[in-house]
């Protein structure tokens, strides 16, 4: 069990004044069986005139705010206590097609294409040699995830939230969101269940160094039903999600969850946008 003070700050600069702005995030983790959110607040700075909260249609807990007055930086802060105690997940040893004709009701959503995945050219192809008849899904998730890993690299700024798989797949390289979208698409061309996670990775500095300030991520990974529960693995670093991870939403793909969007109503030009995330561990005692 492992306890984490979460810091999401985000921060967006303006070369005009903004007059309004109107937006929704998705910056408090859940609670689920393995996680616990003890406390956690969405602040903004300049103060919003209309600040709240709901619940998504998929368990998320999603945050509205609009501020009204002009401004040319807005901050938005979210922290939290999140306690996980994530158990080692047994093998899901069920063959995969007895998976895909004993789908759930509640898992049905995850298995049609979703806005930002839509059946592509190429996916079905790809995902196939992970998959040859009668294998347990919990191998052939981990070969796909494993086969992700390997196949592309992992280059920051290559693509962009509005990259599809096909451009993944043609290009070779992208980021977790494009990892995660190609493993769900995938696993979705077989006729399996597969949802989009996002959340946090903790990162550990070199042994003897200094944990360095703002250098956690914002990170995303799959979900796949096993038909007794979701198996969660993170093909950007080839690993079935443990304790350092921390879960925020989950979704069809990135357009269910992305940690902000909105709209602004300005004159300006340019706008510049930066984000630091910080993991501490809370010592227990």
């Amino acid at each position: 069990m492992t306890t984490y003070r979460v810091t999401h700050r985000t921060t967006y600069t303006y070369d005009d004044d903004v007059t309004t702005s109107f937006g929704r995030a998705h910056l408090l983790p859940r609670t689920q069986p393995d996680q616990r959110c003890a406390d956690a607040r969405v602040r903004l700075d300049p103060e919003p005139d209309e600040l709240r909260e709901h619940t998504d249609a998929f368990g998320n807990r999603s945050t509205y705010f609009c501020v009204r007055r002009p401004h040319r930086e807005l901050t938005v802060l979210a922290q939290s206590t999140v306690t996980v105690d994530r158990a080692v997940v047994p093998p899901a040893l069920r063959p995969w097609e007895q998976v895909r004709a004993a789908v759930p009701v509640e898992a049905r959503p995850f298995v049609l294409p979703s806005p930002r995945l839509p059946v592509q050219v190429g996916v079905a192809a790809y995902a196939a040699p992970s998959f040859p008849p009668g294998r347990p899904l919990g191998e052939a998730a981990a070969d796909l995830c494993r086969r992700i890993h390997d196949d592309f690299d992992y280059v920051s700024g290559s693509t962009t939230v509005r990259s599809t798989v096909t451009d993944l797949l043609t290009g070779g390289e992208g980021v977790c969101q494009d990892f995660a979208h190609l493993a769900v698409a995938g696993l979705r061309s077989r006729g399996l269940p597969a949802r989009y996670v996002s959340g946090y990775l903790e990162t550990l500095p070199p042994p003897g160094k200094p944990k360095l300030r703002g250098v956690d991520a914002s990170h995303a990974w799959f979900s796949v039903w096993t038909g007794d529960g979701w198996l969660d693995l993170d093909p950007t670093n080839d690993r079935v999600v443990d304790e350092q991870f921390v879960v925020l939403a989950h979704g069809r793909d990135y357009g269910d969850v992305p940690p902000l969007k909105g709209v602004i109503f300005t004159d300006s030009a340019e706008s510049v946008m930066a984000v630091s995330v910080d993991m501490e561990r809370v010592e227990e005692g």
